[in-house]
């Protein structure tokens, strides 16, 4: 393992870090904005590494780097029925019981002055803003790196401009193997009989102007077999040429896996890296949060995957999820490779926005004790008092989370195991960039 790939796995792993220890200030700052009282501002968990308090608040950083915190006081509401004058029975429900005993201690660290520093007494709106920080932060986050990469760097951009002819017809299960010579059993390609050459730049199919490649290789593939008129620009003329397209196999454009029988000419565009504006970040940025949340229902699937990739040594998915393990490994592949330091950069950018981008997401799922499930606390109190005021009803109380905990948990087990998991796989069976 060279010094190299061992950078690159810490340089990925504090670019976490930071996420996380962003992600954290995302629910800090709003909460003090709105005068929660936060005791505990932490970056990792288990015991203390290192730590200072500043004012009333602690910050520091904690031994296991694997997550992060902050500490409000009065996360939990008293129980509704709580009266100091009175005496009351205690269930001896083990749920009941837990859930007292969680009060209790949430109840301890408030003074009598923080009465109104509680989370639990703060508008429904101020809940859903101080718990939607954090996701929030971690998709500022995705947007600025990718929009780093799409408007410092800039994309890969097809133009309509011809940087290859072929000079045969290669079938597209031979194609897609690689690139090989012709044969001379092979047919002429339909570019070549029609005389195009490198450069041309198309102008317009079938009396159809275009100005992307991606609209020109739709008409040809909408086209279908038969003559097809192309105008091209030839060193600042435009040539009228007509192309006889043939109907080959090719990959589907939304789906590679799949073959459909689409019109073929037989050229490649050229390829050029392209800067891009605000508009194109957001468009992408857009598909990719699309195509993440539709990832997130298939969360469990996933985890089986990579359950019998652990234990059974089946291939690991490469779309799948992996952990803190896994990404600082393809982060020392990316270093120790051979690529360009310039995509290298990018690669390593754009893996930590994706990153973002999926840990944003994942804290949106409205379960406790992810940050969707009190801001779906949150929500819910409001649209109940909303109710209640349209009705002109009694203002209902604060929705009691404590009510969930059994709950919390749960999905607070299933959390740790699906880490220690991913962990364990990203060791044993990891993702690599390369086969």
């Amino acid at each position: 393992m060279s010094w190299v790939y061992v950078a690159g796995f810490l340089l990925l792993f504090v670019g976490l870090m930071v996420s996380i220890a962003l992600h954290e200030i995302g629910h800090l700052i709003p909460a003090k904005i709105f005068g929660v009282r936060v005791t505990q501002y932490m970056v990792g968990f288990g015991g203390t590494l290192w730590s200072r308090r500043r004012g009333e608040t602690e910050y520091g950083v904690k031994y296991i780097p694997l997550g992060g915190y902050i500490r409000m006081i009065g996360m939990l509401p008293p129980r509704a029925s709580d009266d100091p004058n009175k005496l009351r029975s205690i269930s001896t429900g083990p749920w009941q019981g837990l859930i007292e005993n969680a009060r209790a201690v949430a109840s301890e660290e408030i003074r009598p002055s923080d009465q109104d520093r509680v989370f639990y007494r703060k508008p429904w709106w101020q809940k859903v803003i101080i718990m939607a920080g954090g996701p929030l932060m971690n998709f500022v986050l995705a947007f600025l790196l990718f929009a780093l990469v799409m408007m410092g760097f800039g994309v890969v951009v097809q133009k309509p401009v011809l940087s290859k002819v072929s000079q045969c017809v290669v079938p597209a299960s031979q194609a897609t193997a690689g690139e090989r010579p012709c044969k001379p059993t092979d047919p002429i390609s339909p570019a070549a009989q029609a005389g195009l050459l490198p450069r041309d730049r198309i102008v317009a199919i079938e009396g159809t102007r275009v100005s992307t490649w991606e609209a020109a290789q739709k008409l040809i593939r909408q086209h279908g077999a038969g003559p097809a008129a192309l105008v091209v620009d030839r060193g600042g003329k435009e040539l009228t040429v007509t192309a006889q397209l043939i109907a080959q196999d090719r990959p589907d454009l939304d789906d590679p896996d799949k073959l459909v029988k689409v019109g073929f000419l037989g050229v490649e565009p050229t390829q050029v890296m392209e800067r891009q504006g605000p508009g194109y970040v957001l468009a992408q940025m857009w598909e990719m949060t699309s195509r993440t949340a539709v990832a997130m229902v298939d969360i469990p699937g996933k985890m089986v995957g990579v359950w019998q990739a652990a234990f059974s040594g089946e291939e690991r998915d490469p779309n799948g999820p992996i952990g803190v393990v896994g990404a600082g490994r393809i982060g020392g592949e990316i270093a120790a490779s051979s690529a360009p330091l310039e995509s290298k950069i990018i690669i390593y950018i754009n893996l930590l926005a994706g990153l973002n981008l999926a840990v944003g997401m994942f804290n949106l799922i409205p379960l406790l004790p992810l940050d969707g499930g009190h801001i779906a606390g949150g929500l819910w109190e409001g649209v109940k008092r909303g109710w209640a005021r349209l009705t002109r009803r009694p203002i209902p109380g604060y929705v009691d989370v404590a009510k969930a905990l059994p709950l919390t948990y749960a999905m607070a087990v299933v959390l740790l195991f699906m880490g220690g998991l991913l962990i364990f796989a990203d060791i044993v069976n990891p993702i690599r960039l390369s086969g």
